[in-house]
């Protein structure tokens, strides 16, 4: 009877003291399995949701200055970045030639006027003789009424056509004065291009800016018969409005054209100065895409103030379009919004949300490739904002359901959703050690 009361007593013994050994290893374990999750707060404040692109600036306007005439250059007045004034001289190319067309079109139309003057006074003087003609036919009819044999036959005919040799000599006469003013009108215009050419040996400045780019050196040959040379490009306005060129992708092309009818500000930086940032609105959205390896792209033109002549023609602009702003409001991370628990961490009514968010995660990958009609990808992206973060409750994750607004790099609006200011929801987990 004793062995086995001993015995039993023995075991318990054993058993308690296992058990006091097991049961904390096995809370110790638990608790060490346990996942440590990373959690950030919700918080209030404003959001400002952007799209971002890159641009290249661009003066509003570049003018191609060239010449019209040919000629070695024999003056250069400018250079690169000198600013001019409209009308002002940049270069000027050998006029001795063009001297010597004005001197020699100016006597031609001192000679086409002598020719016209000299034409003029034959007309007078043939209008003479035919006035003198027709006075003597008058007469001639006149005698010979009153008695038909003062005046022979013979002489009545010399008179006559005396008077008609006098009237066809007053036409060529006409024709030869209208030919004189054709040679003077033509001699005027010769000398008119001959001027005008002498004058396009001084290269001008068509417009007040800053030479931007400079083609041409002193003693430097122009022809131009063929083909008229650029010489300079002037930028006008530079230090009061830049452009920069931006390209954005298609699917933002609406939040652009909302932004620009809201005259929401648009903010880029340039490497040249990087600790400055700068402003502009957008003033064009152009119609003219393009395709790049099947991405559709279309031309933002973003207009710049550019009171320091910073901003350079040819600088690289990191740009980022205001599309749209919250001033004060519920702010959920994004790292919560992008966190998909493990099933087991999740309580058990909701995990099926983790298998509809496996399953859109496959469709999501399928993309490319499923047939999807028009309204159910219609109906997906307005579904886009409808989301579920994660939030710790005891042991286990459990589901809120929200729906996002605008979104930044940081932080998304919360326009609707069972959570306060100062909540914390998981990112994310701390990697054990």
């Amino acid at each position: 009877m004793k062995f086995p009361i001993k015995t039993t007593v023995t075991l318990l013994v054993l058993g308690g003291v296992g058990a006091a050994i097991v049961l904390p290893a096995q809370k110790y374990l638990a608790a060490r399995n346990r996942p440590n999750y990373k959690q950030a707060e919700v918080t209030r404040g404003p959001i400002v949701a952007t799209v971002s692109a890159t641009g290249t600036i661009q003066p509003v306007l570049s003018v191609s200055v060239g010449t019209f005439v040919s000629g070695p250059i024999t003056g250069l007045y400018v250079d690169f970045n000198s600013e001019v004034k409209k009308d002002q001289v940049l270069a000027k190319i050998d006029p001795r030639l063009y001297d010597a067309a004005v001197a020699r079109d100016r006597a031609s139309v001192a000679s086409a006027n002598a020719n016209l003057a000299t034409r003029k006074a034959e007309v007078q003087n043939v209008k003479a003789l035919l006035q003198r003609a027709v006075n003597d036919e008058q007469r001639a009819i006149k005698v010979r009424r009153e008695n038909k044999d003062f005046l022979s036959d013979a002489e009545m005919d010399q008179v006559k056509f005396n008077r008609m040799s006098l009237d066809a000599q007053l036409l060529v006469a006409e024709a030869a004065v209208q030919q004189a003013e054709a040679a003077v009108q033509q001699a005027e215009a010769n000398l008119k291009t001959s001027v005008a050419n002498l004058e396009y040996t001084n290269i001008k400045s068509p417009v007040a800016g800053i030479v931007i780019n400079k083609k041409i050196d002193e003693g430097q040959t122009l022809a131009a018969q063929f083909q008229t040379p650029e010489l300079f490009t002037v930028a006008p306005d530079m230090r009061t409005k830049m452009h920069i060129l931006a390209t954005v992708d298609e699917a933002d092309i609406g939040l652009i054209r909302e932004a620009q009818r809201r005259k929401l500000p648009v903010k880029f930086t340039v490497d040249a100065y990087p600790d400055d940032l700068f402003e502009g609105t957008i003033e064009q959205i152009r119609l003219s895409s393009a395709t790049n390896q099947n991405v559709v792209t279309y031309p933002v033109i973003v207009a710049a103030a550019n009171p320091d002549l910073k901003l350079l023609p040819g600088m690289t602009a990191s740009i980022s379009f205001q599309v749209d702003e919250t001033r004060d409001g519920l702010r959920i991370p994004n790292a919560a919004l992008r966190f998909f628990p493990r099933r087991e961490q999740v309580r058990p009514e909701d995990r099926k949300l983790l298998e509809g968010v496996h399953r859109e995660e496959r469709t999501d990958e399928d993309s490319a490739s499923a047939k999807q009609t028009a309204a159910d990808k219609a109906e997906a992206r307005r579904n886009r904002s409808r989301r579920h973060v994660w939030v710790v409750e005891g042991d286990l994750l459990r589901a809120v359901e929200v729906r996002t607004g605008p979104s930044d790099n940081k932080n998304t609006v919360l326009v609707s959703g069972d959570l306060k200011e100062g909540q914390s929801l998981v990112v994310g987990i701390q990697p054990r050690e």
